[in-house]
């Protein structure tokens, strides 16, 4: 009885924290008050601190969520026997390009939505954004090293480094994006990429 209850508090958790998340996305962190959360989840507003001690917390799971799932994704998508690291870095950025231009991006523009505003907020929300940027950065320093071990692209310099450049650089491309309400920062974005990597247009 008492796993049933545990198991039903955990789901109540997680539907709140992925409403949460689709809302935040769109209009950001501070612009969004509980109640409008909690209605669209369909939980009453009393029992929000049973689930979460305060809003910064709230907002820290769902950072968390947030970034377990897009390294799943990230992991998955690099890890494809039938592509080339090359190639899956390719499909890693062009669909982060295609997830960016999307009026309602279901989520999937986190990062970008709330960087800024977060990270002058609450420490313990810049930490997880720190922390899960870290994993994403990691990932791609490890399919740019096994990209060169299999020869499938070539760089000059430290993957690592060169990891944590290409990611500010699609960080900055979507932020120029939201400006321009164009393309163009992406594809820009992609071109740099490609000449960084050594890769075939």
């Amino acid at each position: 009885m008492q796993r049933a209850t545990t198991t039903e508090s955990s789901e109540v958790r997680d539907h709140i924290v992925g409403v949460g998340q689709r809302i935040m996305a769109g209009k950001g962190f501070s612009a969004v008050g509980l109640n409008e959360i909690l209605t669209a989840a369909g939980v009453p507003k009393g029992s929000f601190y049973y689930y979460f001690a305060s809003k910064d917390a709230f907002g820290v799971a769902l950072l968390e969520k947030y970034f377990k799932d897009y390294l799943a994704e990230l992991d998955a998508s690099l890890q494809q026997a039938d592509l080339s690291m090359a190639e899956g870095l390719v499909r890693y950025f062009g669909k982060w390009r295609s997830n960016q231009l999307l009026s309602d991006c279901q989520g999937k523009c986190l990062v970008v939505k709330l960087g800024a505003e977060v990270a002058d907020l609450s420490e313990p929300m810049r930490l997880a954004l720190k922390q899960g940027t870290a994993g994403i950065v990691a990932r791609l320093a490890a399919a740019i090293e096994r990209g060169v071990a299999e020869g499938s692209l070539s760089v000059s310099g430290q993957p690592g480094v060169l990891a944590e450049s290409l990611y500010q650089l699609w960080l900055g491309a979507s932020v120029m994006a939201k400006i321009t309400r164009d393309a163009a920062p992406f594809d820009a974005a992609m071109r740099s990429t490609q000449e960084v990597l050594h890769l075939s247009r």
